[in-house]
Order: C-alpha cells, then sequence, then structure tokens
C-alpha cells in the first residue's frame, strides 16, 4: 500500500494569521483604506488638476470609514466618562453612608445624655423636698439569681457611704444598702419580702408595717379591721424605727381585704418607684440620730 503523501503546512498562511488574527483584519484593513485615501487626497490637493477624480472617490470612501471610526471612538470615550461617573458615585455613596452612621450614632449619645440629664434634674429635685445631704450614684448592676431582690450602685465608703443609708428615687423610697466596698454598694429593695419599714397611711395616720411583696409590690401590715382605709390613700414612713426618715413617699394603696380571719386586714400597696427602670439613685447620707 502507498502511503498518502503528506502535506506540508502553508507557512505564509500561518504567519499570516499569527501576525493578522481573523477578528482583526477587518479593522486593519479599514485603518490601511484610510491611510492610502488619506495619501491619494494628500497628493490631489497639491495636483488638484490631474487627479480630480481619484479626489473624488476617495472623499466617497473616506467619509463613511471616518464617521464609523468617529462614532465608534466617541461611544467608547462616552462608556469611559459614565463608568468613571459612576466609581465616583459609588465612592460618594459609601462616604455618605459612613457618614451618617457617625452622625446617627451622636445623636443617639446626645439623646442618652439629654435623657439622663433630665432623670438626675428629677433626682436633684429631692433635695428642695429633704433636709439631709444626698449622693447620687449610678445602677451598675441588678443581682436576678440571688435570693434577695438587689441592685448595685457605684458609690461605697470612699463617698462616705455605710450600711442601713436610705436609698432614694425621685417618685419615693428604694430600699437601704446593706453592703458597701469602697466603691460599690448593694442595695436591698423594698420590694424584697424580707424587707421591713414603719410606714402610716397618710390621709388618716394609720400606722402599720409595709412589707416587700415581690412583684405584687408591698403589703401594709398589722392594720386592724376596725381601722378604715380607702384605695388611692398614699402610704409614707413614718420615722419610727429610726432608719428612715419621716415622711418619705412609699407607695399608694390600691386593694383593701377585711374577709380573711384574724383581727388585720389585707392592704396591698403599689410602688410609687418602677423598680425595672431604676437607672440612678440618691443615697440619704445621715448621722445615726438624725432621724430619731
Amino acid at each position: 500500500m502507498g502511503q498518502a503523501p503528506v502535506q506540508r503546512p502553508h507557512h505564509h498562511s500561518y504567519r499570516k494569521d499569527m501576525l493578522f488574527p481573523k477578528k482583526h483584519q477587518p479593522i486593519i484593513i479599514a485603518c490601511l483604506l484610510v491611510i492610502i485615501s488619506l495619501i491619494i487626497l494628500s497628493y490631489s490637493v497639491k495636483q488638484p488638476a490631474k487627479v480630480g477624480f481619484f479626489r473624488s472617490l476617495v472623499l466617497e470612501t473616506v467619509a463613511p470609514l471616518a464617521n464609523v471610526i468617529t462614532v465608534s471612538c466617541r461611544g467608547v470615550n462616552e462608556a469611559w466618562k459614565r463608568y468613571i461617573f459612576l466609581v465616583g458615585l459609588e465612592d460618594e455613596n459609601r462616604h455618605l453612608k459612613k457618614e451618617n452612621a457617625s452622625l446617627t450614632q451622636d445623636l443617639n449619645q446626645y439623646r442618652e445624655g439629654y435623657l439622663e440629664g433630665m432623670r438626675l434634674q428629677k433626682l436633684l429635685a429631692l433635695k428642695g423636698r429633704v433636709q439631709y445631704p444626698l449622693i447620687a450614684a449610678r445602677v451598675i448592676g441588678r443581682d436576678q439569681s440571688s435570693i434577695l431582690k438587689t441592685i448595685l450602685i457605684n458609690k461605697g465608703t470612699s463617698h462616705g457611704l455605710r450600711v442601713d443609708l436610705p436609698v432614694m428615687a425621685d417618685q419615693g423610697v428604694v430600699g437601704r444598702i446593706i453592703e458597701t466596698s469602697l466603691h460599690v454598694s448593694q442595695i436591698l429593695l423594698l420590694t424584697d419580702e424580707s424587707s421591713n419599714i414603719d410606714a402610716l397611711v397618710q390621709e388618716n395616720r394609720i400606722q402599720g408595717i409595709v412589707q416587700g411583696a415581690g412583684s405584687i409590690g408591698y403589703s401594709l401590715k398589722y392594720v386592724p379591721k376596725t381601722e378604715s382605709v380607702n384605695i388611692g390613700n398614699v402610704v409614707i414612713t413614718s420615722g419610727i424605727s429610726g432608719l428612715f426618715p419621716k415622711g418619705l413617699l412609699i407607695g399608694s394603696v390600691k386593694n383593701v381585704d377585711k374577709t380573711d380571719s384574724g383581727l388585720f386586714q389585707r392592704i396591698d400597696i403599689a410602688p410609687f418607684v418602677d423598680f425595672a427602670r431604676i437607672e440612678e439613685v440618691m443615697v440619704m447620707v445621715l448621722d445615726k440620730d438624725d432621724n430619731k
């Protein structure tokens, strides 16, 4: 069997394809035509009498090609301008978002400062109603896991505080200090069931003991059924125990029940203080003999 003749590659066509890829050949040809036309046009300008026909031909040929090239360049230029505009717009948008976040944070800080100032202003108003020195303190902790209902404040013995000092909010009595260190004190809240304070009904001066009742608030204990206590009556400290000065607000009567067996009626008290929202308090600094 004869071998098939080996076909040698056409080096000329291969080199031509390498030098001028097929996808670029129309553009190259168009450019060559423009260059040749411009050369002929230039020559016809120098000798118009001899090459008038060629000049007309060149003008007819060059004009469409020049228009295509001009439109293409203009499109590229417009696309580039749009790209630069979008990049600049994205940078500006990023900058505005960052600035907006910063302004929002500043606004929130100003709002918190304003609200804190309003709360402190109400606390400072206690100085006009209480004749004892007051020390402002911030609530820094709440002990939810303990059996006792307590809060922590950021003042201690280095600020002149000690155990058993009364603690106030602008609405009324919060509790008393049960433990203190240099810079921190623990407050037993009046709602704790182990908290007891001598009190009286402001309207008719009936005396009793206010005991903490947890989420219910307080109970006014040891008031005989023969006494008349009405819903809405205000309950204040009596000053008898020597722990709290007389006349501090505690709460108001929200329920009276005389149906239980025994000598005493059941009286529920709603606290004036919103214990869930306490953020600042005033500690009443007094000597042990001041409230007698």
